[in-house]
């Protein structure tokens, strides 16, 4: 069965933190005959969301319409500090990690899934200009800088941005093993900077 990825887009999401991630387990989907993984975009309205640095993204779904994901993705970006002030879509992320397989941070998104609880008593990573803030709003977390991502089972935290691939290739090989991560990792001319 294939699996639902959702990448969360919002204003100023950094470019790399989701874009990078959507490119590894779209080409893993490629690749695999297009039966491992839908990947899409979901944010809290239809109208196009201007990333960082101008970067203009039509989202795939919202919050009301987006498929059940079994694979949650929050990148980063400056635009995280907001969604840190926006109840409703802080319950929609709360009930939707509750129900995935795998809930992935990409550098400031961290600093999300600290606000909903998910990093206490886990070790975590975030942007090395935010660890800081990170263990702010996670005091029951140890932050951790020494990798570029960690891996509690349900729950991931990546680096800051491109570290979002690494830890990507990563998940693709946790649930199809590693011929699938070198075969995309290949495709992508990607030399992978840290594994499990």
């Amino acid at each position: 069965m294939k699996k639902n990825v959702a990448i969360l887009v919002f204003p100023d999401v950094e470019v790399l933190d989701f874009a990078g991630p959507f490119e590894v387990f779209a080409v893993t989907d490629e690749l695999h005959g297009y039966d491992t993984f839908h990947t899409f975009t979901v944010t809290t309205s239809p109208n196009t969301v201007r990333a960082r640095n101008g970067l203009k993204v039509v989202p795939d779904f919202t919050l009301e319409n987006c498929p059940t994901p079994h694979l949650l993705i929050v990148p980063g970006g400056f635009g995280t500090r907001a969604l840190l002030q926006q109840p409703a879509l802080l319950e929609w992320l709360r009930l939707r990690a509750r129900d995935a397989e795998l809930v992935m941070s990409v550098c400031s998104g961290a600093l999300v899934l600290a606000r909903l609880g998910l990093l206490d008593g886990l070790r975590a990573t975030t942007h090395h200009e935010l660890l800081g803030l990170l263990a702010e709003l996670a005091p029951a977390a140890t932050v951790d800088a020494s990798k570029r991502f960690h891996d509690h089972g349900r729950i991931l935290t990546a680096a800051g941005i491109s570290a979002g691939i690494d830890c990507s290739l990563h998940v693709v090989g946790r649930l199809l093993g590693e011929a699938a991560v070198a075969t995309t990792a290949a495709y992508m001319e990607y030399r992978r900077l840290e594994s499990a």
